[in-house]
């Protein structure tokens, strides 16, 4: 039986996807990894066809015609990794910026401590970002801590893109009701599993910034943080009450 896939949306990440892929597969614990990618026109997906011949067995491609939000290619691997039954479920960025050795910390959390979910989280113990400019590091610092606020989370890393989930929490997320496609993709996974009362560990991890490639942020996705937030944390008191009502008037 499956145990542990990581899941990597790509898109034009021909710079680094061979080089993280053989450093996540020298790594002590056997961990799978699925590459989302969305038609690349640099060849990442190219690349990994390559590599699966050396790793026929750990390597897998999940290739999509075009490129419709980290959110949904991350639902696509999601679907692909229930389907195939693995226990626990990652999601990482393509470009180093988390560290794969932090892979194990992650698995440890859900396997040996008992936490449904962890997070590789950048401000639980202060700040831990390696060469990202003042103002981007206030940005990121200061979105955490706005949505901690307005959705009660006790969560210090609310964006954080580098996951371990036990298959029980994205089974009882349904992840054809997510909305958020950017940035906010992360704040709205977390306040689901949150609101479902699963069990949540950060685990502290230094993330450093892209050397090669471009970042994908935007103004766009940044304001469907901002104001997502708001909308999500509406919804769901409204739905809360609306189902008090029914239930009990």
């Amino acid at each position: 039986m499956p145990n542990a896939v990581v899941v990597i949306p790509t898109y034009n990440e021909a710079d680094n996807i061979k080089r993280l892929l053989r450093t996540v597969f020298s790594l002590q614990r056997d961990f799978e990894v699925l590459v989302v990618d969305d038609n690349s026109p640099d060849g990442t997906g190219q690349i990994v066809e390559e590599l699966m011949l050396t790793y026929p067995d750990r390597l897998h491609l999940l290739k999509r015609k075009k490129k419709t939000g980290l959110g949904t290619a991350y639902i696509a691997g999601f679907k692909w990794a229930l389907h195939r039954g693995y226990k626990f479920i990652f999601e990482m960025d393509a470009d180093f910026s988390h560290n794969p050795n932090d892979l194990i910390r992650l698995y440890n959390a859900c396997y040996k401590d008992g936490f449904d979910m962890a997070i590789g989280s950048r401000y639980v113990r202060g700040v831990n970002v390696v060469n990202w400019p003042m103002d981007r590091v206030l940005m990121s610092w200061g979105a955490s801590k706005y949505v901690r606020f307005i959705t009660g989370m006790d969560i210090y890393d609310t964006t954080a893109g580098f996951v371990c989930y036990k298959r029980e929490v994205l089974e009882k997320i349904n992840l054809d009701n997510i909305r958020f496609v950017g940035y906010a993709f992360q704040i709205e996974m977390k306040f689901k599993a949150f609101l479902k009362k699963f069990k949540i560990k950060e685990i502290p991890v230094i993330f450093t910034d892209r050397t090669k490639g471009e970042s994908k942020m935007s103004s766009g996705i940044i304001s469907e943080a901002i104001f997502g937030v708001i909308k999500m944390k509406f919804k769901s008191v409204f739905g809360r009450r609306k189902f008090e009502k029914t239930s009990f008037n």
